[in-house]
């Protein structure tokens, strides 16, 4: 009989150890500093406008500013390994788009996309915009892919860097539609959309956020919306498929990392504000109105997310044979 007693309080006393040992977030009390809030990207993007929706309305919440801090360049790694480099103590943030999981496809990154951070929370799906300056003599997709035909390799288009996703979605385009245009990267979505406005560049691909305000007041020309459906907020853009080009896919999304090692009951309690803010009316409305989706998720689902996405983009860069300029 002795020799079953001592295993089996031993391991009662492992689990009640385990137990005890994990912080409750009742016991946290965390944040009790201004956070940082890392966008690589310059300001004037989508990255930027979530960012400080978000961002507001969690200093509001926890009484501690949110800092949003730009720091474009280098296709999003900047920004990235900065974070890599914080304290893993819920301070320092990073807000991601897809182009964190198409990186590892196109280039040697000083950092690892899974095993260097830690997984929060999505915060918003979008689907891609295709917009023109409006002196392009086009009207329609269909238009466009003809004067592309015609003209092969002088249509030129903008991105907000070699290898973000609306690099990606003008290369898949043009993969599909057998075009060839000339790629001009920018740093970040905001120069892309100045530059496109200007007549510097004559295409862009992008999600609504930032792009709609300029499509009402007529300074660009919608042409065609990625996804299944028109957007709610510019119901008279049609979709690829409507406009006579099937299986185009651009919907991407963007979610909040932080530096690996960050403690779980850290994790969680953002992760618990995030949802609990994507689900404020005001918030859901708007993000919806700039033709954003509210995007909610656990840490595990955004963790899954991400390596499944590393295969898809691997795959899909891998079959338009989509090379950095």
């Amino acid at each position: 009989m002795k020799t079953y007693i001592k295993p089996l309080t031993l391991l009662l006393s492992l689990i009640i150890n385990l137990f005890n040992s994990t912080p409750s977030l009742s016991k946290t009390n965390y944040p009790t500093k201004p956070i940082r809030l890392i966008v690589p990207f310059p300001p004037g993007g989508s990255t930027t406008i979530v960012a400080r929706t978000i961002g507001q309305k969690l200093g509001e919440r926890w009484g501690q500013q949110i800092v949003i801090d730009n720091r474009g360049g280098g296709n999003t790694i900047i920004g990235s390994e900065a974070v890599v480099k914080a304290a893993p103590n819920g301070y320092t943030l990073l807000l991601i788009t897809s182009t964190h999981v198409i990186n590892p496809s196109l280039m040697k990154t000083p950092y690892d996309a899974v095993k260097d951070f830690t997984p929060i929370a999505t915060l918003v799906s979008t689907e891609t915009l295709l917009v023109v300056n409006p002196a392009l003599p086009v009207s329609n997709l269909q238009d466009l892919i003809q004067l592309a035909k015609s003209k092969p390799g002088q249509l030129n288009f903008a991105s907000s860097g070699s290898g973000t996703t609306n690099h990606l979605a003008i290369e898949l385009l043009c993969n599909l539609a057998g075009i060839k245009m000339q790629h001009i990267p920018h740093k970040g979505a905001g120069p892309a959309v100045t530059d496109l406005i200007g007549g510097g560049v004559q295409l862009f691909m992008n999600n609504a956020l930032p792009l709609t305000p300029f499509i009402k007041s007529g300074r660009i020309r919608a042409l065609a919306v990625s996804g299944s459906n028109r957007l709610a907020s510019l119901p008279e853009v049609p979709t690829f498929t409507q406009s006579g080009l099937s299986g185009y896919d651009a919907r991407s999304w963007q979610g909040l990392l932080s530096p690996a090692k960050t403690p779980t009951p850290l994790i969680y309690k953002i992760s618990q504000e995030i949802n609990t803010i994507l689900n404020l009316p005001d918030v859901h409305e708007n993000l919806i109105h700039m033709g954003a989706d509210p995007f909610i998720s656990t840490p595990e689902e955004l963790a899954h997310l991400i390596k499944k996405d590393l295969i898809r983009y691997a795959q899909l860069i891998k079959n338009a044979n989509i090379k950095l300029d």
